[in-house]
C-alpha cells in the first residue's frame, strides 16, 4: 500500500480514493502545481489534505467563507490533525498566537481569506513558517468574485513570491474554459502544471429552463407536482418575503 493510501486509511478509513484523487495526490507529492476540477461531492479537500499530511510542514489553504474553514478545521480536528483557521472578528493577540503556532508549533493546516495574506503580519510570518503547499480551495473565485466584490482574489500569486519554492494547488467545481485561464494566469501556473478533470455528468440530475409570464402560478404547478422537499431562490429579501407569504396563503 502506498503512503498516501496509507494515509487515506489512518485519517480517514477509506481503502481506496475515488476517481482522479489518487493522481492528484501523487502529482502534488512529486512537487507539481495542480488544478483539479471535481463536481462537488467529488472530494477536493482529501486531495490536499492527504498530502499536506504526508509532507513535512504546513499547508496555508486560502478559502472564502468563514463557515468553510471552520468546517474542514474541525474536521481535521476530529481526525487527530492540528489545524487553524484566521477569519474577522479574532482579536490581534488571537492572530498572533495563531501564526505563532504556525511558525513554532506543529500546526498542518492553516485556513485563511484572500484578504489575509496581504496583510503585513501574516506576510511576516508566513517568511518564517516551513510551507508544504498553497492551496486555493473553491478556486472559480478568482475568475467569478475576483473582478467584482473580492479583488484580493486577483492577487493570490503575491503568496507565491514570498513563498517561491512552494508548488501550488488549486481545486474548483466549476470548469468553464474561461475559469480555467483565469485560474492559470492569476495564480501563475508554468506550462508545467498537472490538470486533472474529473466528469461533471448526473445520472440523477436534470436542468429545464422555462419562460413563463406568470411566475407564481408556474412555482405553484411545481411544488405541487413534484414530491418532496424545494429550495426557492430569488434576487432580494423583499421577494423572500412576498413569495414566502404567496405560498403560505396558497
Amino acid at each position: 500500500m502506498s503512503q498516501a493510501l496509507n494515509t487515506l486509511h489512518k485519517y480517514w478509513e477509506y481503502t481506496e480514493f475515488r476517481s482522479l484523487q489518487q493522481e492528484i495526490v501523487e502529482s502534488a507529492l512529486k512537487g507539481h502545481d495542480v488544478l483539479a476540477l471535481l463536481p462537488t461531492g467529488g472530494g477536493k479537500s482529501v486531495c490536499f489534505q492527504v498530502p499536506g499530511i504526508i509532507k513535512d510542514g504546513i499547508t496555508i489553504v486560502v478559502t472564502p467563507l468563514i463557515a468553510l474553514m471552520k468546517d474542514q478545521v474541525e474536521q481535521l480536528k476530529s481526525r487527530g490533525i492540528k489545524a487553524a483557521s484566521i477569519y474577522s472578528g479574532l482579536s490581534k493577540r488571537e492572530i498572533d498566537i495563531i501564526l505563532d503556532n504556525c511558525v513554532y508549533g506543529n500546526i498542518k493546516f492553516l485556513y485563511v481569506s484572500p484578504e489575509r495574506i496581504k496583510t503585513d503580519l501574516f506576510i511576516a510570518r508566513a517568511q518564517k513558517m516551513q510551507v508544504a503547499f498553497i492551496v486555493v480551495d473553491e478556486a472559480h473565485c478568482i475568475s467569478q468574485w475576483g473582478y467584482d466584490f473580492r479583488p484580493s482574489y486577483l492577487e493570490i500569486a503575491h503568496l507565491r513570491e514570498i513563498l517561491p519554492e512552494v508548488n501550488l494547488l488549486a481545486l474548483t467545481a466549476t470548469a468553464t474554459k474561461q475559469v480555467r485561464e483565469d485560474i492559470k494566469d492569476k495564480l501563475g501556473f508554468e506550462d508545467t502544471f498537472k490538470q486533472f478533470q474529473a466528469s461533471f455528468s448526473r445520472d440523477n440530475l436534470s436542468y429545464s429552463v422555462r419562460e413563463v409570464d406568470d411566475k407564481l402560478g408556474k412555482l405553484t404547478e411545481v411544488l405541487t407536482k413534484v414530491v418532496g422537499s424545494a429550495i426557492v431562490y430569488v434576487r432580494t429579501r423583499k421577494s423572500t418575503k412576498e413569495i414566502t407569504k404567496y405560498l403560505l396563503e396558497n
